[in-house]
């Protein structure tokens, strides 16, 4: 049988400095290479049990950070509990001092800045977070630095799971307006809506918009003659048009016959009731969104025409 790693109680489930232990003796530079330890960063050592995921990326990157830095954006939306918003292999975002000198490296996104809001980790834990910026800026900035799709799909979340709110993010936009990315930032604010059940159906309704649809109304709540209220998950209730993402669950058999059960209701109805799955949206979007326009259209939706 394979040996079992040997591992200093000190460093057990810890993130820390290769060089430090050595230096200090809980380990020598062998030991430091043998399979009780993952190399995160240069010199960056952890204990190979802890969960590979975005907050062991950040608790490494925390250990090289300058006093006043911070996680932030996509980065601080995981550490508050957004779970889709980065993963293991994803850069880790960080703000500092404009006077910090810190740069951008691999694995790390560095956004100089005069003064960080920080939201500090809680206090005793065994493993705490690193300091973060609180929600309603990482909004902020994870509107400013990504993707609007992505960003959208995180910032609905915060919303969803009342980690902020719209007046928080109203104020904030109103306050960073003439900031470089403010007036992008108020845009995607905009596109955003807590209604929405996952990441991907925020990615499918803010891709829809962008590609000049009007926008639907996530869960929207259509009343049956028999009293049941049925929620599609993107409607355009002017038009009786739906369209339902079917997500990794539908290959529960049980489900999927309740769903499609439900779904005929709302055909019965008078809905045209369009169905997406992963695959379509990320392989084939555009003959998607001639379907969707399609529909739309057979219902008497016109796009706007544009002035000259």
């Amino acid at each position: 049988m394979p040996s079992i790693p040997a591992r200093p109680t000190a460093l057990a489930w810890q993130v820390f400095r290769g060089s430090e232990a050595v230096r200090r003796g809980p380990l020598t530079s062998h030991q430091l290479r043998s399979s009780a330890w993952i190399r995160l960063r240069r010199d960056v050592y952890a204990d190979a049990r802890l969960d590979r995921d975005h907050a062991l990326a950040c608790r490494a990157a925390a250990l090289q950070l300058p006093a006043d830095a911070a996680i932030a954006g996509p980065s601080a939306a995981y550490l508050h509990g957004v779970e889709h918003a980065a993963g293991f292999s994803d850069d880790v975002h960080v703000i500092v001092p404009r006077d910090a000198g810190l740069r951008s490296q691999r694995g790390l996104r560095v956004h100089s800045i005069a003064a960080p809001h920080v939201t500090s980790p809680s206090a005793g834990a065994a493993a705490p977070d690193p300091p973060r910026t609180g929600p309603a800026r990482a909004a902020w900035e994870t509107a400013v630095w990504l993707d609007p799709v992505r960003a959208v799909g995180i910032i609905d979340t915060l919303l969803a799971r009342g980690l902020t709110t719209y007046a928080a993010l109203a104020d904030l936009a109103r306050r960073n307006a003439e900031r470089p990315g403010g007036r992008r930032a108020r845009w995607v604010f905009d596109l955003a809506d807590p209604a929405a059940p996952s990441p991907p159906e925020s990615h499918l309704r803010v891709r829809l918009v962008l590609a000049g649809l009007p926008r639907p109304v996530a869960q929207h709540p259509f009343r049956l003659p028999n009293g049941l209220v049925l929620h599609p998950d993107l409607a355009w209730p002017d038009y009786r048009v739906a369209v339902e993402y079917d997500g990794h669950w539908h290959a529960d058999a049980d489900r999927l016959h309740a769903d499609r059960r439900r779904l005929n209701q709302l055909v019965g109805a008078g809905w045209l009731v369009l169905h997406v799955t992963s695959r379509r949206l990320h392989g084939d979007f555009p003959g998607l969104l001639r379907e969707v326009r399609s529909a739309l259209a057979a219902r008497g939706w016109r796009p706007s025409r544009l002035a000259g």
